[in-house]
């Protein structure tokens, strides 16, 4: 019989104040979220002058932005099982190298269809970096902070692409559009052997892995634990059934709020990814600058930042249902608002845009 003693690893976290070591890992976490958002929406930052180097019509415009959308998906559907096979660090490390890569390849296509194949392998990386970063960041805080925690490392998103708009508004009269893909890419590059050395593994992970138990009491210890030679340490949680986990969410009455959320998630992406994606291309097609339609769609994602702090503010007590669709519904009125007089002659000029290619 063992005698040693034994530290449940998640109870132990969840017991104590945040140390500085899980605020690195929040940060850095947050520094890459970061990057992702800038690379996101950068297409949208740059589309207007794409469209005037190249000449696209705006389908061929469509099928570059669709393509690294459906790149997202497909990396975030595959992100989580091989993140459990091969460790959070490894794929989220991996992820960043992927899609910094292809930002920096992307500089180089020549066609649209070249393009859109780099996006497309960019996006793979995106959508892979995202629940990794949330994963990791959920296993290092302590369960009464964690959803404010995530809150505010999902901030990173929206300052990177609401900082893209300012940075593209700057560079692209000096280098072009590929100067902006090209610091996306490289930015990312440059940090990645820092998050090498710095950001740890999943502890949880290593212990439902089995990793050695010194490797373990040596993560736990930067974060201030103090533990007796020969401690080992475990996980206390029910097993998990690992066969058919998606269809237990329309099982036991969750169908309805798993539909709802699925339904709700899906159309705020669709509305961010459309207006990042074509915000600076109607707004050029109004008569602004591409400096001027870049700095735009870059307050639109900064106002995305409030909004998620103002709305995590909100007590648990609310009703989920205020907090999500009080500001739907704003958000709503004003996107439909076109006969505001700034907003009516871009989405009218867009209009015959879209319905003819561009010479």
């Amino acid at each position: 019989m063992n005698n040693s003693p034994a530290v449940d690893v998640k109870a132990w976290i969840d017991s104590r104040a945040i140390s500085p070591y899980q605020w690195l890992v929040l940060a850095l976490c947050s520094l890459i979220i970061l990057f992702d958002g800038y690379d996101a929406a950068v297409m949208g930052f740059i589309a207007p002058a794409l469209v005037q180097d190249w000449g696209l019509a705006p389908a061929q415009m469509g099928l570059i932005l669709g393509a690294a959308m459906f790149g997202v998906a497909l990396g975030a559907l595959v992100a989580g099982p091989y993140s459990d096979r091969l460790g959070r660090k490894r794929v989220l490390l991996v992820s960043i190298f992927c899609f910094a890569l292809f930002s920096v390849m992307c500089t180089f296509a020549r066609t649209p269809y070249e393009m859109a194949t780099l996006r497309f392998l960019t996006g793979l990386g995106l959508g892979a970096v995202m629940p990794n970063c949330v994963t990791l960041v959920s296993e290092y805080m302590p369960e009464r902070r964690r959803g404010l925690l995530i809150t505010l490392m999902y901030c990173g998103f929206n300052i990177g692409s609401g900082a893209g708009g300012f940075v593209a508004a700057g560079l692209l009269p000096v280098g072009g559009w590929k100067s902006v893909l090209l610091l996306g890419g490289l930015c990312p590059l440059v940090v990645l052997p820092l998050l090498v050395w710095l950001l740890p593994e999943s502890a949880l992970y290593m212990v439902v892995r089995n990793h050695a138990q010194g490797s373990i009491g040596d993560i736990l210890r930067r974060m201030g634990g103090v533990f007796a030679a020969g401690t080992r340490f475990t996980l206390k949680t029910p097993a998990l059934d690992r066969k058919a986990q998606v269809f237990k969410l329309f099982s036991n009455g969750y169908a309805h709020g798993t539909l709802m959320l699925w339904l709700t998630y899906f159309m705020g992406l669709f509305v961010i990814y459309l207006l990042n994606g074509w915000l600076p291309t109607i707004m050029r097609a109004g008569g602004l600058s591409l400096e001027k339609a870049a700095i735009t769609a870059g307050l639109f994602q900064l106002g995305g930042t409030l909004g998620g702090l103002l709305l995590g503010a909100f007590p648990g007590t609310t009703s989920i249902f205020i907090v999500l669709s009080i500001p739907a519904l704003f958000a709503a009125l004003a996107i439909v608002n076109h006969r505001n007089a700034v907003v009516a002659p871009p989405l009218e000029r867009a209009r015959r845009l879209l319905e003819a290619p561009i010479r």
